[in-house]
């Protein structure tokens, strides 16, 4: 039972006016970022990185619905407008649309719950309805070391638990480490799986983002039965794993599909700088370890310290210092009318949402949101209602929405 200091929390509102227009995209405003950057690396092109500040002109309202949560990691829009949140430590819980407590479901797979790992991202099928099959993917312990999992099972009629679990795909090698995993799973259209995966992190492993007979630093297509989807970019590509949809990535730990133009838009989770926002096409080469606007954590440049090369695929906008980019979603409520088609970004280290206006594949505009907060947020998406909705490392849910 929720204390009577959570009750409060819970139902507690706090009321945010902001009183710039959203109109106010110019270089008159001045960029949210205000500190050092960790290089003196030179963007590609004009507004690749801190653009021009906007306010939020609509007030809204911030409310916490649920502070029991298990460090979330996925959020997931139910079609009757609960939510199916997936929790590191290997457990799932589909919450009302008020954010109460409605099932737990724990008979999932043993994950490794180590740094990085654990149960990370979660989706339903697109004939959820009629099926009931849920998709998931985790950190699985091989005896090669740790790899990416994805698995798919049936939501038994009373939501406790998932029946006829399988293992679909595992993006190898094995690697005994346990950090950058990814990842997200979204459908296309088709009822195919996009799902992304990180190269785990290490000095001994990151080159396998360029390799293409790795399935790590990917993004990867799959079917629903986890096989190639047909005609992919590498298809007929001799050595590579046909499977593979884009490459060069390091930590992907979001992915959104752009509602006006139908793209698959990607975040990149840098080094110190270089965070990026990506938009996906078939075939591309998004550069990493070979080209960042980001140094290693010790200081060093990251290769040969380069930021451009022909055949790599640039950011539409990178970080530096870094956000920690974690989920994104793009707005498509019409709950704040001002921030419909705005790609939204869950920030880790830097404790915030960012916001971002997006017009011709370009960002225009960039605010950051709910900083006062202090939390880690990892997931986000729009409710069936029209609100946005957010989940933190701490266990708490947000709903951000009219007043």
């Amino acid at each position: 039972m929720l204390s009577t200091l959570k009750k409060t929390l819970i139902t507690g509102i706090t009321l945010i006016t902001a009183a710039a227009s959203q109109a106010q995209t110019s270089a008159d405003n001045a960029p949210v970022e205000t500190n050092t950057p960790n290089s003196q690396y030179k963007p590609a092109f004009e507004g690749q990185t801190r653009i021009a500040g906007v306010k939020t002109q609509t007030p809204y309202a911030v409310t916490i619905i649920n502070t029991e949560l298990s460090h979330p990691w996925g959020l997931c829009v139910l079609p009757d407008g609960r939510f199916l949140i997936s929790e590191k430590v290997g457990t799932m819980q589909i919450l009302k649309a008020d954010g109460k407590a409605d099932k737990k479901i724990t008979n999932l797979p043993a994950v490794v719950n180590q740094g990085q790992g654990g149960l990370l991202d979660v989706n339903i099928d697109p004939d959820f309805t009629g099926n009931h099959i849920i998709y998931w993917d985790y950190a699985e312990q091989t005896p090669d070391g740790n790899v990416l999992a994805v698995a798919k099972g049936k939501l038994a009629a009373d939501e406790s638990k998932i029946d006829d679990i399988q293992v679909i795909y595992r993006a190898t090698p094995a690697y005994k480490g346990t950090l950058q995993y990814g990842s997200r799973i979204l459908f296309d259209k088709q009822g195919n799986l996009f799902v992304s995966t990180g190269e785990r992190s290490g000095a001994d492993i990151r080159m396998k983002a360029q390799d293409l007979g790795a399935a790590i630093g990917k993004i990867i297509h799959i079917t629903q039965d986890g096989k190639p989807v047909a005609g992919g970019p590498f298809a007929n590509t001799p050595g590579a794993l046909p499977e593979i949809y884009a490459y060069g990535f390091r930590n992907p730990e979001g992915m959104a599909w752009n509602p006006e133009t139908g793209e698959l838009w990607e975040d990149e989770f840098g080094p110190r700088g270089g965070d990026e926002i990506n938009i996906i096409r078939p075939g591309n080469n998004y550069g990493w370890p070979v080209i960042t606007y980001g140094i290693e954590y010790s200081g060093q440049p990251v290769g040969d310290a380069i930021q451009q090369k022909e055949g790599m695929t640039q950011p539409i906008y990178y970080w530096d210092p870094v956000v920690s980019p974690a989920g994104i979603t793009f707005y498509t409520g019409s709950q704040i009318p001002e921030w419909k088609g705005n790609l939204f970004v869950g920030g880790l280290s830097s404790s915030h949402i960012v916001r971002l206006v997006i017009k011709n594949n370009k960002v225009v505009g960039e605010e950051r949101l709910l900083k006062d907060k202090r939390e880690r947020w990892r997931a986000l998406n729009t409710g069936k209602d029209g609100a946005l909705y957010g989940v933190t490392d701490n266990g708490k849910m947000y709903r951000i929405g009219k007043q």
